[in-house]
């Protein structure tokens, strides 16, 4: 999506079988997170978190076939259990890449649901921005797999 002032962003919504609170430690976790993050066919060998504004988190993500590398950035806002953002940067960046800035929103719905709005940007151009929206909608793919699971 490019907004009128021409900056390119990412703007997801989706709804979760599980309420804010739940949703909010699988989004922070670091064991939680490593159970859902990345595409479809990558591995999410280690999670670092520090949960805090200002403190740091690393995540390292193997792809089915090539090289471990590397997802760093620091938490600017902590909100349990409704929202979070952070910034969000390859290690080793690809020359079109920059730092982006990822918000999430959680809002109740009903019991046992929650609604989920990430907003990333902005993006240097529109295949990163296409990238990035590919892995987060698998992500949160298996994420919504793994909630409502627990409800079968």
């Amino acid at each position: 999506m490019m907004t009128q002032d021409g900056e390119l962003r990412l703007h997801l919504e989706l709804e979760l079988a599980d309420e804010p609170v739940r949703v909010f430690r699988e989004l922070t976790d670091p064991v939680e997170v490593a159970r859902w993050w990345g595409p479809d066919g990558f591995s999410t060998p280690s999670v670092e978190i520090d949960l805090r504004p200002g403190g740091a988190y690393r995540i390292a993500m193997q792809p089915p076939e090539g090289e471990l590398f590397y997802l760093v950035g620091e938490y600017i806002d902590v909100d349990p259990p409704v929202g979070l953002s952070y910034t969000f940067r390859w290690e080793d960046p690809d020359p079109e890449d920059r730092e982006t800035v990822v918000t999430l929103s959680l809002y109740d719905t009903d019991v046992r649901e929650s609604h989920l709005t990430l907003d990333q940007g902005d993006f240097a151009t529109e295949r990163r921005r296409a990238l990035h929206e590919e892995g987060w909608v698998q992500s949160f793919g298996k994420l919504g797999e793994m909630l409502a699971s627990q409800w079968d």
